[in-house]
């Protein structure tokens, strides 16, 4: 089934990344360039990362309280399952790194320029074909300028 693309205004609001990554950083990053407040929760950070809350740790029930979306990456499916279990009870907006399947939403390749944004989301399946998707709208935004 197709994903419905939703864009939403993340100014002020709080994300939590739990794992400190690659793929964790990445996706800090990103909420971070959208306006999000972001707390990455990890034992270590694979770099460092400008303008967001780092809590050297490992991810503890009650992490999440107060969030408004929050992502599990790190290297441990029993960490992330916890993340989830806690991201349930509270009803906040949820995405879990290793298993798309318990995902509430879905993080896309970001294409930017011109003042627009576009997202690109594959369904899983075959992600050379959504990387060059995103490297041919990337190339028309910024022919807009």
């Amino acid at each position: 089934m197709s994903r419905f693309p939703l864009f939403i205004d993340l100014a002020g609001r709080r994300a939590v990344v739990i794992g400190g990554g690659t793929v964790g950083l990445r996706r800090a990053a990103a909420l971070r360039d959208f306006g999000a407040v972001v707390t990455v929760i990890s034992p270590a950070l694979s770099g460092p990362l400008p303008d967001v809350t780092c809590l050297p740790r490992p991810y503890r029930n009650g992490d999440l309280a107060g969030a408004f979306l929050a992502v599990a990456a790190a290297d441990d499916s029993a960490v992330n399952a916890a993340a989830e279990a806690e991201a349930r009870t509270l009803g906040i907006l949820f995405n879990r790194a290793d298993d798309q399947s318990r995902c509430d939403f879905f993080f896309p390749a970001l294409c930017q320029g011109a003042g627009l944004v576009a997202g690109v989301v594959g369904d899983g399946g075959d992600h050379r074909k959504t990387a060059e998707a995103a490297r041919r709208i990337r190339k028309t935004l910024e022919e807009l300028s």
